[in-house]
């Protein structure tokens, strides 16, 4: 099915906040080839300022859990008459809307089971598998997306503390699970190493990431501890201000890329077959080639199933600030 034609279509990506942040390609590049076409989008409450400023949205719909706000949602969704929905979601959630609307759809193949052969078996058909963002655009037939990577605005000021002359390296050490996470003691020392060498050290996180973006700040010399309540805008206005940025596979790591910041990303338990490594952004990826066991997860785990976690452990903190230098050519 074509985009030609269409006067107005609703896309579906209800989370999370990385492949919220990976969808905005496909949505400039529709509206740069088809720029009549009305594009409107539904996300989750959480995740909504990650499009609330793109100016290629006609109307950006929260969704919520209750069962009445569903229900005018899905009301308000039918007034609507659209001509294509792009369910790019593709879970029990969006599939009650696109029965409601009762109009073409386009699902996204999440390649389920290919992932399980990879984590199980290590059986690897995902090899030739392009980026999530691309794989997102293969739901259209023929559909190319331009050159140009995420795409996030924030109209938030930096922080005041912020001083003109210096250089500021971020980290963001958090993840929402455990073996995403480089190890919180191999972050201090990165830390120490940055102030060894006259940079500014500035903390990133959310909510869930206080305790240990505290601990951290609390280790080093001076550091801008930044770590809000999930205040996204506000983080990428202040990630504009850094030199480069070191992180996890996380959402932050695609906030940084999306404000077109340099990332250093350390993968673990996770691999480039999933399809989300920093996408076309300069980056460099830090990875334990040398394993067997990894893949062990395609999203994450709490605890490292061999007890070892040889796949963060063995990246070390010298080897990390090696690659800064690396990574600074290509600013």
């Amino acid at each position: 099915m074509k985009l030609a034609g269409s006067n107005k279509i609703l896309i579906i990506r209800l989370s999370s906040f990385g492949d919220v942040l990976l969808l905005t390609p496909l949505i400039r590049s529709i509206k740069k080839k088809y720029p009549k076409i009305k594009i409107d989008f539904i996300v989750r409450e959480d995740y909504k300022d990650l499009v609330k400023n793109n100016p290629h949205l006609n109307k950006v719909y929260p969704y919520a859990d209750s069962h009445f706000e569903r229900h005018s949602l899905i009301n308000s969704l039918i007034a609507e008459d659209y001509d294509l929905i792009l369910d790019l979601q593709n879970n029990f959630r969006s599939k009650e809307i696109t029965r409601v609307l009762k109009c073409p759809n386009l699902k996204f193949r999440k390649k389920n089971f290919e992932k399980y052969l990879l984590v199980k078996f290590k059986i690897n058909r995902l090899k030739h598998l392009p980026p999530v963002p691309v794989r997102y655009a293969e739901v259209l037939e023929n559909f190319e997306l331009d050159d140009e990577g995420l795409e996030l605005i924030s109209m938030n000021k930096p922080d005041e503390r912020f001083q003109p002359g210096k250089i500021y390296i971020g980290l963001c050490p958090g993840s929402q699970h455990f073996t995403k996470r480089w190890p919180e003691e191999y972050y201090i020392s990165l830390g120490k190493l940055f102030e060894q060498k006259g940079f500014n050290v500035v903390l990133f996180g959310g909510f869930d990431d206080m305790v240990l973006c505290k601990k951290i700040a609390d280790k080093l010399n001076s550091p801008l501890n930044l770590n809000n309540e999930d205040n996204l805008l506000q983080t990428a206005a202040d990630m504009k201000m850094c030199k480069l940025i070191y992180c996890n596979d996380s959402g932050l790591m695609h906030l940084a890329t999306a404000v077109k910041i340099p990332v250093v990303a350390f993968f673990g338990s996770t691999v480039k077959e999933f399809g989300f490594f920093p996408y076309k952004s300069k980056s460099i990826v830090l990875e334990n080639e040398s394993l067997k066991c990894r893949p062990c997860t395609h999203i994450g785990r709490k605890s490292c199933p061999k007890k070892h976690f040889k796949c963060l452990k063995e990246i070390t903190p010298e080897s990390a600030f090696s690659n800064l230098k690396n990574l600074i050519q290509m600013v």
